[in-house]
């Protein structure tokens, strides 16, 4: 494919300031799009394409990398260039950070998620600019000021409808109903400040960098109660020195 057929290597041969590629390698570990590593003589890029999703996905994905990026805090690749594909489909080109040996030290993860959710934060309410995907669903951010309605209707709410339209499960659908319609008492004298949070933080989304120093990525940014965060501790591994970190930055 020619440089004018390949906006990749356009961008990078241009804007990216290389002047050649050199190698270019898959990078496992993803399961929606397909990852590359490209080595220039200006350094490495990192670059995901997804034939059959076009930009909007990965417009989405770059605003919440830039604004996690832009709070100084916790280390995300930088976003750096998103379009669509000739052949149809899209692609998305950042930072290539190259990742250590191990996940990190969880106290430093839970010192600098604290650090980035004291910075990140929104005069708008709860909520993004765009909607999302969490992996591959949709997810929806429209702007509210108020946690209990945001969280009852763009998070439990939609996700109820999605699995009540694929599986037809009434039951679990009216459960859920009944959980959103009863669940204000729960936050009764709680403070909540809308932050800045990552949105799918599972052991597959956080890494460290070659100096041990935590790195998160795959985002599905969105404003939020803080502790909406650990939705996915499940399947994150958050031990006590990550919770005693993070809480201690929070109250500094």
């Amino acid at each position: 494919m020619s440089v004018s057929q390949d906006p990749v290597r356009e961008w990078i041969l241009s804007e990216g300031q290389a002047t050649k590629i050199t190698k270019i390698s898959p990078v496992g570990g993803g399961c929606i799009n397909l990852a590359s590593r490209y080595d220039t003589d200006a350094g490495s890029f990192f670059v995901k394409t997804n034939r059959s999703i076009g930009p909007s996905m990965f417009e989405a994905e770059a605003l919440g990398l830039e604004a996690m990026y832009e709070t100084g805090t916790i280390r995300v690749p930088k976003p750096h260039k998103v379009g669509p594909l000739p052949t149809g489909g899209s692609f998305i080109v950042m930072e290539f950070i190259q990742f250590g040996a191990s996940r990190g030290n969880q106290s430093a993860l839970g010192r600098k998620l604290g650090e980035m959710h004291k910075a990140g934060k929104s005069s708008k309410g709860y909520g993004f600019d765009v909607n999302n995907t969490i992996g591959s669903t949709p997810q929806i951010n429209t702007w509210s000021s108020d946690w209990i309605q945001f969280y009852g209707e763009c998070r439990l709410g939609y996700q109820l409808k999605l699995a009540l339209d694929q599986y037809g499960d009434k039951t679990i659908y009216e459960k859920g109903q009944r959980l959103i319609k009863s669940m204000g008492p729960l936050f009764d004298n709680v403070i909540i400040e809308p932050c800045l949070l990552h949105g799918d933080l599972w052991s597959g989304n956080i890494s460290s960098d070659k100096n041990g120093e935590p790195v998160i990525l795959d985002p599905a940014c969105y404003y939020g109660h803080s502790e909406a965060e650990f939705g996915m501790s499940w399947c994150a591994g958050f031990g006590g020195s990550f919770y005693n970190s993070y809480f201690e930055a929070c109250d500094t």
